[in-house]
């Protein structure tokens, strides 16, 4: 009898047949920042057999490259050896902006092949693995807004981090007119993500000086966090192109909005969306109710997973569109979970606490694991929904409005550990109070302009 011989996954062969003489690779470090490098097409066949080493650092540093000293997983102490990095070949796609050149997305694995336990892409897989187990398949789409600045890396340098020029003025939302001052961008965006794999179904000017908004296509959870990492490396990428600098900092001016990074949610046995229900009064489903109430009960355990930067927390403003309490609502967007409930195809949870600065895995990681824990215990949604701006919510605490009270809170979540496990928390909770200590020590123009002259 012949032996068979193997397939080759259709990437491999595509890229053979090509005779591409490169490819470029990328992982998500902590921060949701794409590390990543170019390979030359023998060592990409290499890494797409074996894995590739990549240096551990990319989890021992933070945005700016500097060490962490509170971490063990990773450290000095270990001398930073390489980690081993394996491809997903389901994440083949050419970058337009790149000359087509292939690329792929990357997550770490042990010697022995388990998942390496601080990677962000594992830790999504790790709550996506739990939620097989329950006969669900978490479906998601993200939306982000951000701002956009008529700045070049060395303009800004020149600034010195003071006044960057927006690249419109005034507050303008959904604006044709807006759109036209620089619609080569807008198109760009639109036109070259969806070549990218990363299809926008909308993109519109916000309320803000150079702000826009993009939902990106439903799908299930890995994809779409893959697709929300890729569109923010995207967007700075494409803008270059321009001498646009996109922002996704959840708050860089005091006088405008924060910048969401909201994300919806449903769950699908593969045939049909499970939280909708016909029968009931609100079009809602029980395993709806229980995943909404996992949420309202203990997704601000998860926090800094979706407020991850000292920054974060400047967007949770009273009145400001951005919610601060854990209420939820029919339809309305001064709630922590808008409940959009009506066709089978539409019913959905939009949990609107995550701003635009998010690592897109680590916040779909968080949020899932805190509604299908609501599914796993059986909860019953007892909270009854808000009206209004937050009429009704009295008695719902505040969220805190700093990132080492939600780390402490983070830190000691017995929720948390079960669903990400203890190296995790451990490693993300010191990263959060290394950045937490890097604010401390800083002395901002804030305080110049408060105090210099008149203490």
């Amino acid at each position: 009898m012949a032996t068979r011989v193997p397939k080759e996954h259709p990437a491999l062969a595509a890229i053979r047949k090509s005779g591409a003489s490169k490819v470029k690779v990328a992982v998500s470090d902590i921060d949701g920042i794409l590390r990543g490098k170019y390979l030359h097409r023998d060592k990409f066949y290499g890494a797409a057999d074996s894995g590739f080493g990549f240096c551990d650092v990319v989890f021992g540093w933070d945005a700016h490259d500097n060490c962490y000293d509170n971490t063990t997983v990773t450290g000095w102490q270990h001398g930073f050896p390489d980690a081993l990095a394996r491809l997903d070949l389901n994440t083949h796609r050419q970058v337009p902006w790149d000359g087509n050149v292939n690329f792929f997305l990357g997550e770490f694995i042990n010697a022995d092949g388990s998942p390496f336990p601080v990677c962000p892409r594992q830790t999504l897989k790790r709550v996506l693995k739990r939620a097989e187990k329950l006969g669900v398949q978490p479906m998601t789409g993200m939306e982000f807004e951000w701002f956009n600045f008529v700045e070049t890396p060395q303009s800004w340098a020149e600034k010195r981090g003071v006044a960057p020029t927006p690249l419109t003025p005034g507050m303008f939302g959904y604006s044709l007119l807006r759109m036209a001052d620089n619609r080569p961008f807008f198109n760009a965006l639109m036109d070259e993500m969806l070549a990218f794999g990363v299809p926008i179904e909308g993109l519109h000017t916000e309320t803000g000086p150079g702000v826009y908004e993009a939902a990106i296509a439903f799908s299930d959870a890995l994809e779409q966090a893959d697709r929300a990492i890729l569109f923010k490396t995207g967007a700075r990428e494409i803008g270059k192109r321009y001498g646009i600098m996109p922002s996704f900092m959840a708050k860089w001016n005091q006088q405008y909005p924060g910048c969401s990074g909201h994300l919806h949610q449903s769950l699908s046995d593969g045939k049909k969306n499970l939280f909708y229900d016909a029968k009931s009064p609100r079009s809602m489903s029980k395993l709806f109710e229980s995943y909404l109430a996992g949420q309202v009960a203990c997704l601000m355990e998860f926090a800094p997973m979706f407020w991850p930067t000292i920054n974060s927390y400047k967007r949770l403003v009273d009145g400001f569109w951005a919610p601060v309490k854990p209420t939820w609502g029919l339809d309305n967007r001064t709630a922590s979970f808008r409940v959009i409930a009506g066709s089978p195809k539409a019913t959905r949870l939009e949990t609107r606490c995550p701003g635009a600065d998010v690592n897109p895995y680590l916040a779909a990681a968080a949020l899932i694991a805190a509604g299908l824990h609501g599914v796993e215990k059986g909860l019953k949604l007892t909270a009854p929904p808000i009206t209004g701006t937050n009429q009704g919510a009295d008695n719902v605490p505040r969220a805190p409005r700093t990132l080492i009270e939600t780390t402490r809170n983070f830190r000691e979540s017995a929720i948390a550990r079960d669903w990400l496990g203890d190296t995790f928390v451990d490693h993300f909770a010191a990263t959060r109070e290394w950045e937490w200590r890097q604010w401390q020590d800083a002395v901002t123009d804030w305080e110049l302009k408060r105090y210099f002259e008149i203490i």
